[in-house]
């Protein structure tokens, strides 16, 4: 069998395999998604619309001046056109304004801290409608979810009503991931010690993968969810089936939860601790961790203190073995420094300097 046989039979079938690939960022789901194929596509067109007359008038010219071609018009000494240089420069400048235009109003429409407007083109939102909250941690390898309006939390699974729009308070529990649901919206990077935030909204039911975008570590490939989205009656049904649950999600739940593991099954808590996701977020699930927020409002006011030095040098042998400290040395710390007097009792420095 022939190259050129073989190359026959595979387009066709190349093409049938790619008849059944689902193009999910071009036809979403979610109205912030939609906005944001829009904006691909635009940028796509505008693009072309230089790249296609480049591509055709190369081929043109090619074909027009090759050298078996002796009728083409020949003029060594012609070196200048005003009408060509308007072309050449203008288009390329109109196009470069109309996409940075685009893009610095779709940066702000777009900017995921930013609250919805709209449900989708031409509805707006009700003005009794609040946005469903929805708190985001990712743990290796895993997803987490809390609900603080409804109490509840679940592993690998989230569910919201459609047409009401969720804002979803994003963190990590160690290295960064990315929380990306395609058919929602674009991906948000989560970090630990920090939160993130994503405004958005499903328009049609359904069952949707979301997973993160950012290699974090040996599980990365299983850190995989399903975004749910139902109506209001069915996320009523969900909520009570995960209130159901016994297990509730406090402190020493959390801290065995966030222990490494690998394509866990979508797990569901009926209950969780008051405070845990700002807990994590200042990284003191521990009670012998100081909270960032904490730490930082004494350092605002000159220092951590006596309090503060404790907390740094009193890890336990559970906190250091969780946090993989165990044969790593252990740090000693400056707990004062002592000023000392001279042969005169003038007060010196250590290093036996006057003050």
């Amino acid at each position: 069998m022939s190259i050129k046989t073989l190359r026959g039979l595979l387009i066709p079938f190349v093409a049938l395999l790619l008849s059944g690939c689902n193009a999910v960022l071009l036809s979403p789901a979610g109205d912030v998604a939609v906005q944001q194929r829009n904006l691909i596509i635009i940028s796509t067109v505008l693009m072309l619309i230089i790249i296609v007359p480049v591509i055709f008038l190369t081929l043109l010219f090619a074909w027009k001046y090759r050298a078996s071609n002796k009728d083409a018009e020949y003029d060594p000494e012609w070196h200048h056109s005003t009408v060509l240089e308007l072309l050449i420069w203008s288009a390329p400048l109109i196009i470069i304004i109309a996409l940075g235009a685009v893009t610095w109003v779709s940066t702000h429409k777009l900017d995921p801290f930013r609250p919805l407007d709209r449900i989708s083109e031409g509805r707006e939102i009700p003005a009794d409608v609040k946005p469903l909250v929805i708190e985001v941690v990712a743990l290796d390898w895993k997803w987490l979810f809390l609900y603080p309006e409804q109490g509840i939390a679940t592993v690998n699974e989230v569910a919201a009503p459609v047409d009401r729009p969720i804002q979803f308070k994003i963190t990590a529990s160690t290295v960064m991931n990315s929380f990306f649901v395609p058919s929602l919206a674009g991906q948000i990077y989560a970090m630990p010690g920090m939160e993130t935030q994503l405004h958005a909204v499903m328009n049609k039911p359904g069952s949707y993968e979301g997973f993160s975008a950012n290699y974090s570590g040996a599980g990365f490939s299983g850190m995989r969810f399903k975004f749910l989205g139902v109506s209001e009656g069915d996320f009523d049904k969900w909520v009570a089936q995960a209130k159901a649950s016994p297990d509730a999600l406090d402190r020493d739940s959390y801290l065995k939860l966030e222990q490494p593991s690998e394509k866990d099954p979508v797990h569901r808590y009926g209950s969780v601790s008051d405070g845990l996701y700002k807990a994590i977020v200042n990284r003191c699930v521990e009670a012998n961790r100081m909270c960032v927020s904490d730490m930082m409002a004494m350092d605002a006011q000159g220092g951590a203190g006596i309090v503060g030095a404790y907390n740094v040098t009193s890890l336990d042998s559970a906190t250091r073995n969780r946090l993989g400290l165990v044969d790593a040395p252990v740090k000693s710390y400056v707990g004062a420094l002592c000023v000392g007097r001279d042969i005169t009792g003038s007060p010196v420095s250590p290093a036996g300097r006057p003050l």
